[in-house]
């Protein structure tokens, strides 16, 4: 799955344009690399978003194409 529509799916950031623009402003990491939109993100890489001053990093625990709201949170863990 592609890393911004990962970002959508899994709630990290509200809106894919938005998950688009972060990426190509290179401020989401994936395992220490900056990454494009169509990065294909997989189980165990470390996810890591910059918005303005702060920090948040996550570890992919599942990719999943559609899944409900109550269970996104269950697709990564913060670190």
């Amino acid at each position: 799955m592609r890393i911004d529509k990962y970002l959508k799916v899994s709630r990290l950031i509200k809106r894919r344009t938005v998950a688009n623009e972060a990426c190509d402003a290179g401020r989401v990491r994936v395992n220490g690399k900056v990454v494009k939109a169509s990065y294909d993100i997989k189980v165990g890489d470390v996810i890591e978003i910059v918005f303005g001053t702060k920090t948040v990093k996550a570890e992919v625990t599942s990719v999943a194409e559609s899944i409900r709201k109550d269970d996104a949170k269950e697709m990564y863990v913060l670190l």
